[in-house]
């Protein structure tokens, strides 16, 4: 249902209510008392220490993060989550693509060069030993979006086979402010990079450049310039030969200007991106360039422990968070290499492990199986959870909820949290209900442009059908209020994320709120444990028709 179910508090403080099949009682109290603010900040400085390398996998640094997580489930009293073993391998292929420091560009004016990190990066997701263009015509191809849902085609009348084409960032109604294309400012699946190159591939194309922009991504290009000429994760069993672009990347702005300018056009090309009526756009230029490309295979690992159901074992509820980051890269301005990820995603990672101890120390055991599962390689597209989504331990359709722990608030407690992803399952219902109980209240994301609701672990859940709730620190600091809240979002977005200074800080980091909302997130999925029925997605959702196959 959609309305907010009406919650009776009882004077014994327990809950009546549920999701219209059963009633439920809850003892809000039990477990509670197991969280603490010490015990997390111990977990984050150890995991996002030095010493660990980020924790990228195929590394030390992945060595010393699967061991700690395993010693701490059982420390906590969790069972072995995959049989006997409490790690589910993860086949993957390390690409170290390194690419020529320049690209040539051959118009009818002139020809000219392009400087590679400072103009453009690219990168393989091929294991080729080499990979070349060499006179590449380049094609402008909007946004690079194939919908016939929405009556749109960015490839339609040109053939880009064995092309480049050149890309924008994010949705059409993003950009022209038109609600009613595709999802307006809210970015959709076809907004996401990943789909741009899945797309471009589709359509032959040999390369593929995506336009940065800030705004629209979410992110400064620093975040992708980071990552030039450093490795990548991919799944080696995707059984995808042939399916990839030889090259993909991104552009600056300032880039794809020159280029339209070079080739008679300008930045006009962007707005009349924005019409259904709009063609590619033959750009009358070729570009060359190379890379080298080392390929290695290995495993990687998802750590999962569990607490086995007391009357329903066989039905179970997962919580996950991402345990890698992105280990050692190119210094920033301090000359500091180790890309901690304190924040991202030390703090999820640490908050999975509070959690198990917290519904250890229930009196009431839970009903159904809590499984915690912290997997690999998020940072390289969801590897981890996709691998498990595809392989799973426990199956779909027994699978009652994901709950996804991502970037848990260091600072002070928020009055509201946000849910990423408005309107997608009745999870969101079971936390404003928690949150209106103890007096906060829901909000929702304020960068919907950035697609954040496919850029984490839910997604491989929600995409297999299972109800998946990712819901993270708000913006109301209890005190202070939400431009104090906005201001420290925005500040980590632009000035640590994915980089050096994600850091852990023992002085300022007091896990207040962290704490806060890791015990709300607890009530759902007690509550979800304590119930016979099953976790709904509303009406709308892209993935209900996924769950009603399972039925």
């Amino acid at each position: 249902m959609n309305h907010l179910r009406v919650i009776l508090i009882l004077t014994s403080g327990l809950m009546a209510g549920g999701c219209g099949q059963d009633t439920v009682r809850i003892d809000y109290e039990d477990g509670l008392a197991a969280f603490s603010a010490d015990s997390l900040k111990k977990h984050i400085s150890v995991l996002a220490s030095d010493s660990f390398l980020g924790r990228k996998p195929f590394t030390e640094g992945e060595h010393k993060t699967i061991t700690y997580l395993e010693q701490q489930f059982r420390m906590a009293g969790m069972e072995a989550g995959n049989g006997n073993s409490f790690f589910q391998e993860v086949p993957m292929v390390n690409i170290r693509a390194t690419a020529e420091p320049v690209m040539n560009v051959k118009s009818p004016g002139g020809d000219f060069q392009l400087t590679a990190y400072d103009e453009y990066i690219i990168w393989t997701d091929k294991t080729d030993q080499n990979i070349r263009l060499e006179n590449a015509e380049l094609v402008f191809a909007g946004y690079g979006v194939v919908a016939p849902e929405h009556g749109w085609n960015d490839y339609k009348g040109v053939d880009v086979k064995d092309k480049v084409v050149i890309v924008m960032i994010n949705d059409p109604g993003f950009w022209s402010g038109d609600a009613s294309l595709f999802r307006g400012d809210t970015m959709t699946y076809y907004g996401r990079w990943p789909y741009k190159f899945e797309e471009a591939a589709r359509q032959g194309a040999r390369g593929c450049l995506i336009i940065h922009n800030t705004r629209a991504a979410g992110y400064p290009f620093i975040v992708q310039q980071n990552k030039f000429n450093a490795s990548r994760l991919l799944l080696h069993n995707r059984e995808k030969k042939g399916m990839d672009c030889d090259v993909i990347g991104w552009l600056p702005e300032s880039t794809a200007v020159r280029l339209f300018r070079t080739a008679g056009y300008d930045s006009t090309l962007f707005m009349a991106a924005g019409r259904q009526d709009f063609q590619p756009v033959p750009l009358g230029l070729t570009v060359s360039t190379s890379m080298s490309v080392q390929s290695t295979f290995d495993t990687s690992y998802n750590v999962i422990g569990k607490i086995t159901g007391t009357k329903r074992p066989d039905e179970v509820i997962i919580y996950s968070a991402h345990w890698d980051h992105l280990g050692v890269g190119r210094p920033d301005e301090r000359g500091d290499s180790i890309y901690n990820g304190a924040f991202d995603n030390a703090t999820g990672t640490a908050g999975l492990l509070e959690l198990a101890r917290a519904f250890k120390s229930m009196k009431k055991k839970p009903e159904r199986t809590i499984v915690f599962l912290s997997v690999t390689a998020e940072e390289q597209q969801l590897l981890g959870s996709a691998y498990y989504a595809q392989n799973p331990v426990y199956p779909p359709e027994k699978t009652v909820a994901n709950i996804n722990l991502e970037c848990l608030n260091w600072s002070r407690k928020t009055n509201d949290m946000t849910i990423i992803g408005k309107g997608q399952s009745e999870l969101e219902d079971y936390l404003e209900e928690e949150l209106a109980r103890t007096g906060g209240y829901i909000s929702y994301e304020t960068h919907p442009e950035a697609g954040l609701y496919y850029r984490s672990d839910h997604f491989s859940f929600a995409k297999a059908g299972i109800p998946a709730l990712y819901a993270v620190s708000g913006i109301d600091v209890a005190g202070q209020g939400k431009e104090v809240g906005k201001r420290i979002l925005e500040e980590y977005r632009q000035k640590n994320y994915h980089r050096p200074s994600d850091e852990y800080n023992p002085a300022t980091w007091t896990m207040e709120g962290a704490i806060i909302d890791l015990q709300r997130l607890f009530q759902v999925g007690k509550r979800v444990a304590s119930e016979k029925n099953w976790v709904q997605w509303k009406p709308g959702s892209e993935f209900r028709a996924v769950r009603e196959q399972h039925e």
